[in-house]
């Protein structure tokens, strides 16, 4: 039992306690193009074109960098099958624990226990939100 219940504690805190330390020691960048437009948009406002097209430039860069690896374009079901990898593994894990816990499923040994557990703390953790906004 030991084991299992450090992988859900560490599953449950790991996320929130990540997205904490983030927010508390990252600062935010105040200087984000909606700002900057706007800046553009009250002192000089014939720049603003040029500046909305190099910045949908810059998006369309950023896209191409980010897809390199895609030849092509992805058919729907690899989309499909990518998106619901997770959902999948944590709806498995949840119904094998409760088969195991309903006494159906007898032979589960306490390190796949753990694995399940930490699969679905992870995704319950990546749910909870603390510190600043």
């Amino acid at each position: 039992m030991g084991i299992e219940a450090i992988a859900t504690i560490f599953g449950l805190i790991g996320p929130p306690a990540f997205d904490l330390i983030k927010k508390l020691f990252v600062k935010a960048d105040k200087d984000t193009p909606e700002a900057t437009m706007s800046s553009l948009a009250t002192t000089k406002p014939d720049v603003l074109p040029q500046y909305v097209e190099a910045l949908a430039k810059l998006k369309d860069t950023e896209r191409t960098w980010f897809n390199r690896d895609v030849v092509g374009d992805v058919s729907r079901w690899i989309a499909d099958l990518r998106a619901v990898i997770r959902p999948a593994t944590v709806i498995v894990s949840l119904m094998l624990i409760s088969l195991w816990s309903a006494g159906i499923l007898p032979q589960l040994n306490e390190e796949t226990r753990a694995s399940l557990l930490f699969i679905i703390s992870t995704w319950v953790g990546g749910r909870i939100t603390i510190g600043r906004g």
